[in-house]
């Protein structure tokens, strides 16, 4: 089955994207976080979204949660870890599954997390964002997990029933992960390398691992991550004032495409892109 576009983000611009695509009977997915958007709950006031003066991050999210229950539309809480350009449609792949489109659209926000020295180097030869995926290779062999929340914890205890050692960095509170070959560090990671294939994990403080794989599990990633020929400018997906990025059939909205980052903005954008994706499907 192919669809007619895909988003990757549940924050407001993700859901603005989501209500007019399920308004003109598209069919799509939807992925991102079953509760929409974290950010959104924790500000405190809002005092420039359109009729909705003095509210509550909570407030508003009731709202847009609101909405989201009232159209139907439903989210696929899984992370995407890589999207394949087929010549005329994509591949996305969302924990060891793939997913045909004709469109995407992206709206992940800004990914605030650097990447660590070597990692991008080393993706797909030791570097990994998909236990489900790549697990399977390390059968009986040492890892590293830099885990940046408590949702991946059972992808953690998945890698430990497959791996001989498991050295786990939580970058999170409360911590809950126990095991006989699980090792909980402290310490950062600093720095990837290695020769063709990943050897060493260099730590802060000096010391040294030598995994045979490193799995790196955030709740976002870079666009260029996803996409590797994803033009960027100061830092952001480049767009026009249709939202189009240089590749055909991917658009991008929100956060990731720049200042100012207000959720008014978003919502605007992901109306634009879906009409958008519209006009691009009526033209193929």
């Amino acid at each position: 089955m192919r669809y007619d576009c895909i988003i990757i983000g549940s924050g407001p611009a993700g859901l603005s994207a989501a209500i007019n695509l399920k308004t003109y009977n598209k069919n799509f997915l939807w992925f991102g976080n079953a509760n929409l958007s974290d950010k959104v709950e924790k500000a405190e006031k809002v005092n420039n979204y359109p009729g909705l003066y003095g509210v509550s991050g909570k407030e508003l999210q009731e709202a847009f949660r609101r909405h989201k229950d009232a159209m139907e539309l439903e989210i696929t809480d899984k992370i995407v870890s890589a999207v394949y350009n087929m010549g005329g449609y994509y591949n996305v792949m969302a924990e060891n599954q793939f997913f045909e489109t004709e469109s995407i659209i992206l709206a992940m926000g800004v990914v605030t997390a650097n990447q660590y020295k070597g990692e991008a180097e080393f993706v797909g030869r030791g570097v990994s964002y998909c236990a489900t995926c790549d697990g399977a290779l390390y059968r009986g062999k040492k890892i590293a997990v830099i885990s940046t929340s408590k949702r991946f914890e059972h992808e953690v205890k998945f890698l430990a029933e497959l791996a001989e050692q498991v050295y786990l960095f939580p970058f999170y509170k409360e911590c809950e992960m126990e095991g006989d070959n699980i090792t909980l560090i402290k310490t950062a990671p600093k720095e990837i390398t290695g020769g063709f294939r990943v050897e060493r994990l260099e730590l802060v403080n000096g010391e040294t691992l030598e995994p045979d794989g490193i799995f790196i599990m955030r709740s976002s990633i870079a666009p260029t991550t996803l996409l590797a020929d994803l033009q960027m400018e100061d830092g952001h997906i480049a767009v026009n004032r249709k939202q189009e990025t240089n590749l055909q059939g991917v658009y991008a909205i929100g956060d990731c495409t720049g200042k100012p980052y207000q959720y008014a903005k978003a919502v605007g954008e992901g109306n634009v892109a879906a009409h958008s994706v519209i006009e691009y499907l009526g033209e193929k």
